[in-house]
């Protein structure tokens, strides 16, 4: 077996089928065992012939005589440039994409109304801290934050621009529950909606699936449908000139599932993905991927920066194709601090990949952040402080030359919940 030399690491490469079982590890480690398809319990037939119903759409597909989008997209040129400059070093993204529901539940830990207003100067917060854009390459928005302007007027697209920051948006509907699995909605009209964001001032997307590992890892079904909707948002994404960030999240939660089980589970989710996205003729070297580092379960012991850095790349090399720019991971329930120390192994285990390693954090930025805030104008340049602190030491562990200590240190992995029903606008 070959091994990953690029990546400066003893990860080994993929060779035939990827989901081959008993396949030997690097590392001296072995595949979970008895992992591969989840039965099907009775009373969740007809939940999984929904889900099978979504994975059977093929709206954008190629039929095998579409020319070659490198050349019959006008914007190839502007997507391959967007996209590697997000992905530079030593800079990653701010996700502050959460719908106003979730960022009215924010707002209000800190006794914050949730009214237009307070979230527009909790944005402005965010996007005018000084020196922001040397750590962030690029801002993930909320619809309504897109158009939104600050306090003297100044649309926030400029004033992201003004600090070299790329505008982004979130466009998927959120989720909806399939059974106790989720499917993620909102292709409908999304060609009308990314072609309006990109004369707003947008260039990169969001669209985020999530599967769950806990209770024997999800479903074949639950796999096919998300992986076609990351693929038919991805290729609308691109003909209207936004560059996609691929989101197959596989959601840190309950359980005491091990870290190769999430590896096993990441690894084959990835296959799916970019067989779909082969599929609907998307240009890889034009899309940036945003998954989860290998966790183990929340009731399971906690994995050491090294081992995550050690299963996450290894699952990377194998599932995803050296064309990607850029692999920004989500900071997905770990601490600010955890989250930190594990994108600065991920460099450290891989100092020669083939992609970005770099960050696309909201919790992880915006917590202590918000903590400090408290809606009082008085603590603004205080949670600007943090927040830029909280950046550079992301930005450092990017480079690999984080040495700590860490702004908002401590702290614990949580749980965090699902909302299905749809992205909440108002």
């Amino acid at each position: 077996m070959q091994t990953a030399s690029v990546c400066g690491c003893n990860a080994a490469l993929p060779r035939g089928n990827q989901l081959t079982a008993g396949r030997q590890l690097p590392f001296g480690l072995q595949r979970p065992s008895v992992r591969h398809i989840r039965p099907l319990a009775p009373t969740r037939h007809a939940a999984h012939h929904q889900l099978a119903v979504y994975a059977a759409q093929s709206n954008g597909v190629s039929n095998g005589s579409s020319p070659s989008p490198y050349v019959s997209n006008p914007y190839a040129d502007e997507l391959r440039e967007t996209a590697n400059s997000i992905s530079s070093r030593g800079r990653g993204i701010l996700a502050s994409d959460e719908s106003n529901i979730t960022t009215g539940k924010r707002l209000a830990s800190v006794g914050v109304d949730n009214t237009e207003t307070n979230r527009r100067d909790w944005r402005e917060l965010l996007y005018t801290a000084p020196d922001l854009g040397q750590y962030i390459s690029g801002a993930i928005m909320f619809e309504e934050t897109l158009y939104q302007s600050s306090a003297d007027g100044k649309p926030f697209v400029d004033v992201l621009r003004e600090q070299g920051i790329m505008p982004g948006i979130k466009v998927d509907g959120g989720l909806e529950a399939i059974g106790d699995e989720t499917n993620t909605i909102g292709l409908d009209g999304l060609a009308e909606r990314c072609a309006k964001y990109y004369k707003q001032g947008a260039r990169f997307a969001k669209w985020r699936a999530v599967l769950k590992i806990a209770d024997g890892g999800p479903s074949l079904e639950a796999i096919e449908s998300n992986a076609h909707g990351l693929a038919a948002y991805a290729k609308i994404a691109q003909d209207n000139g936004l560059v996609p960030i691929v989101e197959p999240e596989m959601t840190l939660g309950a359980g005491d599932y091990t870290i190769e089980d999430t590896s096993y589970w990441s690894e084959r989710v990835l296959t799916h993905v970019f067989r779909h996205l082969n599929e609907h003729d998307v240009m890889l070297e034009g899309i940036l991927m945003k998954p989860s580092m290998c966790l183990p379960g929340l009731d399971a012991p906690a994995a050491s920066p090294e081992e995550v850095a050690r299963w996450t790349t290894q699952t990377m090399l194998r599932g995803v194709p050296a064309a990607v720019p850029g692999i920004h991971f989500l900071s997905g329930g770990m601490s600010e601090e955890e989250a930190t120390l594990n994108l600065q192994a991920l460099q450290e285990a891989c100092p020669n990949a083939p992609w970005s390693l770099t960050f696309s954090y909201g919790r992880a930025l915006q917590s202590a952040t918000l903590k400090a805030w408290g809606g009082d104008p008085n603590n603004k340049q205080k949670a600007q402080d943090i927040l830029s602190s909280l950046a550079k030491a992301n930005s450092e562990a990017q480079l690999g030359n984080y040495k700590g200590p860490h702004p908002a240190a401590g702290g614990g992995r949580i749980l965090q919940a699902l909302r299905t029903g749809g992205s909440g606008k108002p």
